[in-house]
């Protein structure tokens, strides 16, 4: 029984404002993945907020109060009951805008963990080549990169210089087999996650390698330009999402390895999966993109195409996709941050 209604509307609001915060920050942000704790107030909030409505219902309470609260769980009961699935399938934008980068940054400290694996990787690959010049057939996978760097770079300019052209239909052949090669190296580096991270970490380290010993080859030789204009274009978009693959794997690992982790492992799982489906996703993307750009960009040199504008692209795509990253619903956070800070101390 409620012997005192205005002390019990004074004492509950608080919890009310707290779900109403919470309400908000999804239906501004229906792509966000809500951690397991965040859900859990959710839902008590909610039930809560049943309870308090069933209370009112029996006594003379303000129409106004009433009204408010029947709002607030007719809100709830959409967003835990489905409605929200239904708008993020319909709002792709968000995702990518928001709940993409957003992921990213909740998994930070993998990505750079798969970024340091990535330049111990690179380090090993240009001593390796610099001490033993005979092992770049043994490094590097692919067969054009076996020669010497000037002779390619002057048959590629060569090539240029007399309008010779593979023709749209083999720069399309090629940006297809590129994207399916290496969206399935990043899968495969998310995947490997599930081996406790070792084919993550192994794979992350042996690319890094690759990547180490082609560019000492390049600049030993003095074609340093070629390579920044041959690299930049596409590198600047398909070494992230190599990056983003590898921080999904590692992610994974973590709620395998579960270290001074307490819940069973399938609530581990559950509770990464979010994030690692939407780094996988966004990857994918970005390899999609850096397929079109390789063929269609990155194969075209000099006196076709001048490097310093192929530079430029890439650098200008890098800092773009860094500010994406860094920032893409970050105004949400800080959104979600004050509201739980003033729920917090109207509840205290």
């Amino acid at each position: 029984m409620i012997i005192n209604l205005d002390h019990f509307i004074a004492t509950e609001r608080p919890r009310w404002e707290r779900l109403e915060a919470m309400l908000r920050r999804l239906a501004e942000d229906p792509w966000r993945e809500m951690p397991l704790e965040e859900a859990r107030e959710l839902e008590a909030l909610y039930q809560r907020a049943c309870a308090d409505l069933a209370r009112l219902r029996t006594y003379a309470a303000d129409p106004g109060t009433r009204a408010y609260l029947e709002g607030l769980v007719a809100r709830g009961y959409g967003e835990i009951h489905g409605q929200r699935a239904a708008r993020r399938r319909l709002r792709p934008w968000a995702w990518l805008a928001r709940g993409f980068p957003q992921a990213f940054r909740r998994r930070l400290g993998a990505f750079w963990l798969a970024l340091a694996l990535v330049l111990v990787g690179s380090i090993f690959g240009a001593a390796a080549l610099a001490f033993d010049p005979e092992a770049k057939e043994v490094i590097m996978p692919f067969s054009h990169l076996h020669g010497d760097p000037a002779e390619r770079v002057a048959e590629e300019e060569r090539r240029a210089l007399d309008g010779e052209d593979r023709g749209e239909g083999a720069r399309a052949t090629f940006a297809g087999q590129l994207m399916v090669h290496n969206t399935q190296v990043t899968l495969t580096a998310m995947a490997l996650g599930l081996t406790w991270g070792i084919g993550t970490v192994v794979i992350m380290f042996y690319n890094g390698v690759i990547l180490g010993a082609v560019c000492f080859d390049y600049v030993v030789a003095g074609q340093s330009v070629f390579l920044a204009g041959w690299l930049l274009p596409h590198g600047s978009v398909e070494i992230p999402a190599m990056l983003l693959g590898g921080q999904a794997g590692l992610v994974l690992a973590g709620a395998l390895v579960g270290r001074r982790e307490r819940r069973p492992l399938a609530a581990r799982l559950r509770a990464v999966m979010p994030d690692v489906v939407t780094l996988c996703g966004g990857a994918a993307l970005l390899l999609i993109w850096a397929g079109i750009i390789e063929s269609y960009l990155s194969q075209h040199h000099e006196p076709a195409l001048p490097y310093a504008a192929k530079i430029a692209f890439g650098l200008v795509q890098l800092a773009a996709l860094v500010w994406w990253l860094a920032r893409g619903g970050a105004a949400e956070e800080k959104r979600a941050a004050a509201d739980g800070a003033r729920a917090e101390e109207a509840g205290a």
